[in-house]
């Protein structure tokens, strides 16, 4: 295999398990499971973003690694627009929140908010790779 082939194999199962996530996140609202969901939803943005890096063999062992690296190359050059780059940040805090916030309590309609930015973020992403590959 080619180091093209690796990176094409990386993204793609990088691709597939940020939509599992997704999946789960939207499996957690429907069992009214509310925090879990949100964190799913996070980690579904978070896991595309990654695949995206991999398209350039970019990435960090840090959350805030992953963010800085995808805004440094792909929102400030133009590549992904800049209200796509806000939903990472606003499900961050969520996640966090949701994770570590002692009486924290999100709404049905925040977690199906951050459910929608997730489908949102991943549906970017798949139109930059497939752009990237023209």
């Amino acid at each position: 295999m080619t180091d093209a082939n690796d990176r094409e194999a990386l993204v793609s199962y990088r691709l597939e398990s940020a939509k599992e996530k997704l999946k789960a996140a939207i499996a957690l609202l429907a069992d009214a499971d509310y925090k879990d969901s949100v964190s799913r939803s996070y980690y579904a943005i978070f896991t595309a973003a990654r695949a995206l890096l991999a398209t350039k063999r970019l990435d960090s062992s840090k959350h805030s690694g992953v963010i800085a690296l995808f805004n440094q190359h792909f929102v400030k050059t133009g590549i992904v627009d800049k209200e796509t780059s806000k939903l990472i940040e606003k499900a961050k805090v969520y996640r966090e929140r949701a994770d570590y916030g002692d009486y924290f309590i999100v709404s049905k309609e925040e977690t199906a908010s951050q459910i929608e930015s997730a489908k949102k973020f991943i549906s970017e992403i798949e139109k930059v790779i497939e752009k990237g590959k023209s």
